[in-house]
């Protein structure tokens, strides 16, 4: 593999396709809370932008070293996807409903959230080591950077459409970002079956 045009645009394409569940997800943050700083808006496109380059790099390892191992687990990435988008979203789901029973009880995005998110949405990246696999160490890494970027920059829009959305929501966005993560869950899922 050469650094050519292809390359990069190959790059930019495979975040682009790679960060559509992160943005979903970002989006979901976004309608939940609405008056989110921008320092925050940051961290989250950050973490999302983090897991996308780090599982492809992983990916990458997995079949530069024990690739018996990795085809193993790929059987278990829809459903390790599923189960976490899921208890996510049914968590939100649950926060919105106490929050329109109790106005003053806003649950926010914990940290512990936030890194659970940014693992469910970019685990299927693992394979995209797989493609990846005929690059050197080097760009294997920059495409992994371009990929985050590619991520950041999406995952920033999500953010900042849920904002607007949520704040003509109100109440009904917390509940709408969990139906939103439980069906990107379910086609994570059901999409690697096809």
């Amino acid at each position: 593999m050469e650094w050519n045009f292809v390359f990069f645009f190959n790059s930019i394409l495979l975040g682009a396709g790679l960060a559509m569940d992160a943005f979903s997800v970002a989006l979901a943050n976004g309608l939940h809370e609405p008056r989110m700083s921008s320092q925050k808006m940051c961290i989250i496109a950050g973490v999302f932008a983090f897991f996308q380059a780090l599982m492809p790099i992983i990916g990458w390892i997995c079949i530069h070293t024990v690739v018996q191992y990795f085809r193993a687990f790929e059987t278990l990435i829809p459903w390790i996807a599923l189960a976490l988008l899921g208890y996510i979203g049914g968590k939100m789901i649950h926060d919105s409903r106490c929050e329109q029973a109790c106005p003053d009880c806003v649950p926010k995005l914990t940290v512990g959230v936030l890194l659970t998110q940014g693992i469910a949405t970019s685990i299927d990246a693992l394979s995209v080591g797989f493609t990846i696999a005929a690059y050197d160490c080097a760009m294997a890494l920059a495409a992994a950077a371009m990929i985050a970027a590619v991520t950041f920059g999406i995952c920033m829009a999500g953010i900042a459409i849920g904002k607007k959305a949520g704040t003509h929501l109100s109440g009904k966005a917390g509940m709408l970002g969990g139906v939103i993560l439980i069906l990107i869950g379910l086609e994570i899922f059901i999409s690697s079956w096809l």
